[in-house]
């Protein structure tokens, strides 16, 4: 991992574990706020991904013992700490500086340093030369350089840009979830897992699935469309269905049947006279996501009889006769100023 902005970064505080915390301790923060902060937690919220980045950072530094030895020394070298090298003897303060600094480094690199005589730059002061066991620069070694290049190493090589594409599913895949695969243009091809409750249009990111290159892997950005439903309507998290009733029904009042997700049915009463085009609520029912769960709306359509024998139309206006009904245009009229 490059370690240019070891300095800028406190991986302690991204955890939330003290400076000694234990490998066990480090383990138990990382994967309590990496379930937090999943992408696959949070579709779409980019906020969370970047905290994401940062816990994952964190914890691969911290975890390795290695890394976090290189890490912990690195900011103790820039938390304020000064080292003075001059041309006293034995007790001044230049020995003293000098060899602070070495002990610094000397458990920094294991033990890989040696003091030679001579001045850091000039005659009679204490010289300090390191080497390092494995053969290359100790300062590449330290910031993931080379033997000849900058302190911190190589310019990092960019991330190859993310890859886009889009699959359509149907109404129910989407309310439900459901996992298929995903083929890219390169004709490598990827399994992928479509979340419950996902939205017409909603973009979800598969991590280092798309193009991989010098400076590592770029994401899988994947829209995703719904086919429309020829029962049910969508409206954020709650769902609408329409539904006929007969004349009597409306008239009476009834306990009516009405489809409901996953292949289930509800039952509401119709009640004696309703107005026609009211929403009837089934709380719970609608979409579900991780996050909410929305609700049924239920509403009665009066489906008129298209054909009537000579019989069932006497009846009907005897029917209206009786049901003694006022003129239902009056008020609209009214109103309309006619």
């Amino acid at each position: 991992m490059a370690s240019e902005n070891w300095l800028e970064k406190d991986f302690y505080k991204v955890l939330g574990v003290s400076k000694d915390a234990s490998d066990e301790d480090i383990k138990k923060a990382y994967r309590k706020l990496a379930r937090k902060y999943h992408p696959d937690q949070n579709p779409g919220d980019e906020a969370a991904e970047r905290r994401f980045k940062e816990i994952s950072e964190a914890h691969t530094v911290l975890a390795d013992p290695e890394q976090r030895k290189q890490y912990d020394a690195i900011r103790a070298m820039g938390s304020g700490a000064r080292f003075s090298a001059g041309a006293g003897g034995a007790g001044g303060p230049g020995a003293g500086g000098s060899a602070g600094f070495e002990d610094l480094l000397g458990d920094l690199f294991g033990g890989g340093a040696r003091r030679s005589r001579g001045g850091f730059g000039g005659a009679g002061g204490p010289r300090m030369q390191y080497t390092s066991t494995g053969g290359g620069d100790p300062f590449a070694d330290l910031f993931g350089g080379a033997g000849g290049a900058s302190p911190f190493g190589q310019p990092r090589q960019p991330a190859p840009a993310d890859v886009e594409t889009s699959v359509t599913i149907d109404f129910a895949e989407a309310l439900e979830g459901t996992q298929l695969r995903v083929s890219q243009q390169d004709g490598r091809s990827v399994t992928m897992r479509i979340p419950q409750g996902v939205r017409d249009g909603q973009k979800v990111r598969l991590r280092g699935k798309g193009q991989t290159g010098p400076g590592g892997s770029s994401d899988l950005i994947v829209t995703v469309h719904v086919r429309p439903d020829p029962v049910f309507t969508r409206e954020g998290d709650d769902l609408t269905v329409h539904v006929p009733v007969t004349v009597e029904e409306a008239a009476l009042g009834a306990v009516i049947t009405a489809p409901a997700p996953g292949g289930k049915i509800v039952k509401l009463r119709l009640k004696a006279g309703q107005e026609p085009g009211t929403r009837m609520r089934v709380k719970g029912r609608g979409v579900t996501t991780k996050k909410h769960t929305g609700n049924l709306y239920v509403i009665p359509q009066v489906q008129v009889p298209s054909e009537l024998s000579e019989e069932a139309v006497e009846a009907l206006r005897r029917f209206t006769e009786l049901a003694h009904q006022p003129d239902v245009r009056a008020d609209l009229l009214r109103e309309a100023g006619v």
